[in-house]
């Protein structure tokens, strides 16, 4: 997993409520157990309905920051909807609300999201419609900035904090820890040798 330190660009607006996984990527994309291949479908009922999507105007070819709105990644629990993001290169998604199991899917992924208040992210929304918002996101400082010095903090995770800066989902995280316990447990075996003493023979 990538790790997950700043990232600035443009932000692309999908100014929905109740954005659902099918919508994310419909069902019949779901082919693969492969994370891969996943982002050439991302929003494609979307892209074929409005041509004024995102995703089809030039200005938003390298987003990597989307904004939208309240309850995204609502619907079925497909990790397949995170894996469509970040195969079309969103990183961070900002909304005043998610889905609860597409929170967990996104941490374990590597996509950040960032939960604002409902009328910071409607400003935002409002203002990225012309393709030329940008902003920094810091997952280090937990706070959203624009060019001109707006900011916005926002609360993340302890734990997939740290896993999200470190690139570590969560079998790296228990692979981490193997040495750090072994070598532990080592100590307090010499501790308590020392301590009792060498047996008599």
């Amino acid at each position: 997993m990538e790790p997950f330190s700043t990232v600035t660009s443009i932000a692309a607006p999908v100014a929905i409520k109740d954005v659902d996984t099918d919508m994310i990527i419909p069902a019949q994309y779901l082919t693969s157990i492969s994370r891969d291949g996943f982002g050439e479908n991302l929003f494609v009922r979307l892209r074929a309905t409005y041509p004024d999507f995102y995703m089809n105007r030039e200005e938003f070819r390298s987003a990597r920051i989307l904004v939208s709105d309240s309850n995204f990644g609502c619907g079925s629990s497909r990790e397949h909807a995170v894996w469509a993001l970040l195969g079309a290169g969103i990183r961070v998604v900002i909304a005043p609300s998610f889905a609860d199991i597409f929170t967990s899917n996104s941490g374990k992924n590597g996509l950040l999201l960032v939960a604002l208040e409902p009328d910071v992210v409607r400003a935002l929304l409002e203002r990225s419609a012309g393709g030329d918002l940008e902003l920094t996101v810091s997952l280090e400082e937990q706070v959203v900035s624009t060019h001109d010095g707006e900011r916005w903090s926002f609360s993340y995770d302890p734990f997939l904090r740290y896993c999200l800066m470190n690139g570590l989902d969560d079998m790296d995280y228990l692979r981490s820890r193997i040495e750090a316990i072994q070598s532990k447990k080592e100590e307090q075996a010499a501790h308590h040798y020392f301590s009792v003493g060498t047996p008599n023979r």
